[in-house]
């Protein structure tokens, strides 16, 4: 099978990810990138902010042409890819949303466009209610390989960190504003008080992905305070490395976590701190790695083959 892809960010972790295991499956890939600078290349991996309308405009020839070559169809990852993929007139389209394409303020040229394709992926059951219309949920997979246990005092070990005080990761840039960090810092700062022990707040900025099991290896917890996200990965890869989550109450966070202990969903900050200092005093790694199967990259290439299948065959 040949796919043609479309993306506004092709160094995204998670869709080379995507890219590698369809490439494992015997799926042959282009991707098409769209010209001119993403922020997501310096600040945020499923946003467009600087982009122009023309930029866009640049991209269609590029895109129809290549659609008049022998592909089965083309997958338009991120809601902007959308309209020059149902603008090419030969090849049945999927379209891959990645969150803030939905939720933030493109969402209504993503739901005017994504009605044209022939199949909607959404990342989360929460995107799909804000969705306007059939849609399928299918969440970035996690390597699960390179996403594991790893023994705590091994991991700060690498990362130079002191094994003597409680470490909550924050593993975003603190300049993206979506992630909310000054929220963060009051709450690890009120749980300065109430554990045994010095906390510090880590950031995880500029890491090569390669590294971040040793983040969240070497961490107590991670926490979260998100205004929104779509599937969060952070979370799936705390999850198959045990690492308990305190989190907002954003996405498929919450569902992702009911059967995971310990971990807190909520966006009540007495609730977040109360659970975040819970965890430290404990001291426990979750159970998180149990339920991580459905979300591993193998479970999501095999969705994806599906799709593709079934839309190149209509």
């Amino acid at each position: 099978m040949r796919v043609l892809n479309l993306v506004t960010n092709k160094d995204a972790q998670f869709f080379r990810a995507q890219v590698q295991e369809l490439e494992r499956r015997g799926v042959e890939l282009t991707t098409l990138s769209v010209p001119g600078r993403n922020r997501s290349e310096s600040i945020d991996p499923d946003e467009d902010g600087q982009r122009s309308v023309l930029d866009y405009v640049r991209f269609y020839p590029s895109v129809l042409a290549n659609s008049l070559d022998d592909y089965d169809l083309i997958h338009a990852n991120y809601g902007l890819t959308a309209p020059m993929a149902v603008a090419q007139p030969k090849l049945p389209v999927v379209l891959s949303l990645w969150g803030s394409d939905l939720m933030g303020k493109y969402g209504p040229v993503t739901q005017r466009f994504a009605r044209y394709c022939d199949e909607v992926i959404v990342m989360s059951d929460g995107m799909a209610e804000i969705y306007e219309g059939e849609c399928l949920v299918i969440p970035h997979g996690v390597d699960l390989e390179q996403f594991r246990p790893i023994e705590r005092g091994i991991a700060r070990q690498e990362l130079g960190w002191p094994k003597d005080e409680h470490i909550v990761l924050f593993p975003y840039p603190p300049k993206r504003d979506v992630k909310n960090y000054p929220r963060a810092e009051r709450i690890v700062d009120r749980v300065s008080d109430r554990v045994d022990g010095p906390v510090s707040l880590r950031t995880a900025t500029g890491v090569a992905h390669e590294r971040m099991p040793y983040y969240l290896n070497a961490a107590d917890a991670m926490i979260m305070t998100s205004l929104r996200e779509g599937s969060p990965n952070t979370v799936k890869e705390a999850m198959a490395c045990n690492l308990p989550v305190v989190s907002t109450d954003v996405g498929d966070v919450r569902s992702r976590l009911a059967t995971v202990e310990p971990s807190t969903v909520s966006d009540d900050d007495d609730a977040l701190v109360e659970g975040l200092a819970s965890v430290l005093d404990a001291g426990h790694r979750s159970n998180g790695r149990e339920y991580a199967r459905d979300i591993s990259l193998t479970r999501m290439g095999e969705r994806l083959v599906a799709v593709y299948e079934d839309v190149a065959q209509n």
